[in-house]
């Protein structure tokens, strides 16, 4: 049985329609039974029409329309020019994108350099995923843009949390930690997300606000802005 508290916030995760293994109904069943209050799914896009994925998204979350966990449907854009992000974030948002957040300049992919940069500076884009080696002025960009930079509890795109977590930290910029999940059972309970945020080197009361507070915040935008 979940957990009586739905507390549990994830803002990044995928499916079969790109890299992940299985549909978004069942990325959300496995997310309904650990007990999370809501689950993204944010699939890949790049310079393609994401019409189809978000169409296709939206008619998998009516299943989830009664609750008692909410549904987010949305895109990471992903591997494409820095000077295109902006285009491709807008092109989303027309499509119906409820969350758009961007593939940072992970250690584990060679992401285009600038990405991070562009993200943060593109009003459109909610949540900088796995910033990698963010610089500290991009960190202050985000506090100023209100930008979310994530820590990361996938595997190869968690070996710059540490650093992430400090730059952001230093900046007053605002964490959240997600999952990045491509599969139910990758999906991560309240517990172990509280794990990776004290190992990336946040406090308790700062993985607190990165697993509660943050994450409410950015629902609150999120829903003022459908």
């Amino acid at each position: 049985m979940p957990p009586t508290e739905r507390s549990r916030l994830d803002f990044h995760a995928h499916t079969y329609l790109t890299d992940g293994s299985t549909s978004a109904t069942d990325m959300w069943a496995g997310a309904d039974r650990l007990g999370h209050k809501l689950l993204a799914i944010t699939d890949h896009v790049a310079l393609n029409d994401p019409t189809r994925l978000l169409t296709q998204l939206r008619e998998e979350a009516r299943a989830y329309e009664e609750g008692p966990m909410e549904t987010l449907v949305g895109v990471e854009v992903s591997m494409v020019p820095p000077r295109k992000i902006a285009d491709v974030a807008r092109a989303a948002r027309r499509a119906g994108a409820e969350i758009v957040i961007v593939h940072g300049e992970t250690l584990a992919d060679p992401v285009p350099p600038g990405t991070n940069h562009a993200a943060i500076d593109c009003p459109e884009v909610d949540l900088l995923a796995h910033p990698g080696l963010l610089e500290p002025a991009d960190a202050e960009l985000a506090r100023a843009h209100g930008t979310f930079l994530e820590i990361s509890g996938r595997r190869g795109h968690a070996f710059g949390n540490g650093h992430v977590a400090r730059t952001a930290l230093a900046a007053r910029a605002s964490l959240v930690v997600d999952s990045d999940a491509h599969a139910p059972e990758q999906l991560l309970t309240m517990p172990r997300a509280r794990e990776i945020a004290l190992g990336a080197g946040l406090s308790e009361a700062e993985a607190a606000r990165a697993l509660r507070e943050a994450p409410e915040l950015l629902l609150r935008r999120l829903r003022s802005n459908r």
